[in-house]
């Protein structure tokens, strides 16, 4: 099983960034236990601030992975582009967010990935990406 992990803007910045928000553990560190956890599946990560490279990677993985968990950041409330690329590919992607992005501010309630996502789970941390994993496997 291929699953990629897709992080967009300022996911880059985890351990640094608003830590009472999304905590201190770098996505790094996080990214190196759920390879140790899962070793029977084979995870790829992919991070970046442009949308047009979040999009290529769609492209790139979703007719040939199994599974993709994206978790957009901001580009999640304000790219058609990358909700579109989702409702072009074949592989399946669950939406995720660290934060519960309906208890923040009322722009973030608005998703252009759910439309086109087999789910989302926001809200539980750096564990929303294990609980899509699980959904997955």
């Amino acid at each position: 099983m291929k699953i990629l992990i897709l992080n967009g803007p300022n996911l880059n910045l985890l351990g640094r960034r608003e830590p009472a928000i999304y905590g201190n553990l770098t996505f790094d560190q996080f990214f190196e236990g759920l390879k140790k956890k899962y070793a029977d599946v084979a995870l790829y990560y992919f991070q970046s601030n442009v949308e047009g490279e979040i999009i290529n990677k769609l492209h790139e993985v979703g007719f040939s992975f199994d599974g993709i968990i994206l978790n957009a950041g901001a580009y999640t409330h304000t790219s058609i582009a990358i909700g579109d690329a989702i409702k072009g590919i074949e592989t399946p992607v669950i939406e995720v967010h660290i934060s519960n992005v309906y208890a923040r501010e009322e722009f973030r309630h608005v998703s252009y990935i759910a439309p086109n996502a087999k789910g989302i789970i926001a809200g539980f941390g750096l564990q929303s990406y294990e609980l899509a994993l699980e959904s997955f496997i």
